[in-house]
């Protein structure tokens, strides 16, 4: 018999090199998937952040273009507007003074109109306006200025408005709250029955003066009540200095009360009723209006914010006008 070597055993390395080499195929052909896909997605991310930048330049540009100065050729009248809370954010000092040196200083402005919608706000924001209002008043005394009070004109909207050339509101306006007002909170009976005992380290014999969880000592109360008399009696000054000779005489005008602007007017808090349209067309003879209002951009809000905050933790209040 002839026995011949079976060929099983040749055949089988071709097989198993076979194999080896399609798995290889199947890995470099995985890895050049993964590959385009992390192209794709860098692409992607790159063609993203292109966009946001190209963005973040035009908002840049329009921020900057919204804070100019109006570039108005033809007569008209300016207006500024105070819709909310006077403090230290949108309606501060800072941004109304801006706006109200822009409306003084415009040649083609006949005459400005500054819109109050406040109940109030800080005694140093609303008086540095008042104090402004008077200074370009004297500077440019050949250039109207009028107050048109919205819903209410009250506290320190009120003391700004007093330093207009006249007052408009309308008849069922809210205007007076010529007061100040420092409030707070006192924990120490919650903290007995709770059995909360305070410990309070600090150096300065008043440094702890209103703070909430201690009983209010008598010197203290007097200092406070005297500093938010010495605020008031400032207020009733800049109050009699700019409505002079146009008062009743009436106690409670200083007394913190408000009153409807039909009230208002009998009083002499305000001189006639009007809109902003109004006054614009029948009193400065100019019914174009322009808003000079400056606005604070994003990042000025934020930084704000962050300082607000800051300061609340910090302070204990402040006096105010409410």
């Amino acid at each position: 018999m002839i026995f011949r070597r079976s060929s099983s055993s040749r055949s089988h390395l071709p097989r198993e090199a076979a194999q080896e080499g399609s798995e290889n195929s199947q890995i470099l052909a995985y890895a050049a998937m993964e590959y385009m896909k992390e192209r794709k997605i860098r692409r992607r991310w790159g063609l993203f952040f292109k966009l946001f930048f190209v963005g973040y330049l035009i908002l840049i540009a329009y921020w900057m273009f919204q804070d100019s100065n109006p570039d108005i050729l033809e007569p008209h009248t300016a207006l500024i507007s105070i819709d909310g809370v006077i403090g230290l954010e949108e309606y501060s000092s800072h941004n109304i003074i801006d706006s109200l040196g822009a409306a003084f200083e415009s040649e083609n402005a006949r005459g400005i109109i500054l819109a109050i919608n406040s109940p109030g706000g800080t005694p140093v924001q609303a008086a540095r306006i008042n104090e402004e209002i008077l200074r370009l008043r004297a500077r440019y005394p050949g250039k109207p200025f009028h107050v048109v009070i919205g819903d209410i004109c009250a506290s320190g909207g009120y003391y700004i408005a007093v330093a207009a050339e006249r007052i408009h509101a309308h008849p069922s306006s809210l205007v007076g709250s010529i007061g100040v007002i420092l409030n707070g909170f006192g924990f120490t009976g919650a903290m007995e029955k709770l059995g909360i005992e305070r410990r309070l380290v600090h150096s300065g014999d008043n440094k702890s003066m209103l703070d909430p969880f201690s009983p209010v000592q008598p010197e203290h109360y007097r200092h406070v009540q005297a500093m938010v008399d010495d605020v008031h009696d400032q207020f009733i000054q800049a109050v009699k200095d700019g409505r002079s000779g146009r008062l009743a005489d009436d106690p409670d005008i200083f007394s913190g009360l408000v009153w409807s602007g039909r009230k208002a007017r009998e009083l002499g808090l305000i001189d006639d009723f009007g809109s902003v349209g109004g006054v614009a067309r029948d009193v400065i003879g100019e019914e174009l209006l322009v808003d000079y209002t400056k606005y604070p951009g994003v990042f000025e809000q934020v930084r704000r914010e962050i300082g607000v905050s800051i300061s609340d933790l910090l302070s204990i209040g402040a006096p105010r006008f409410q």
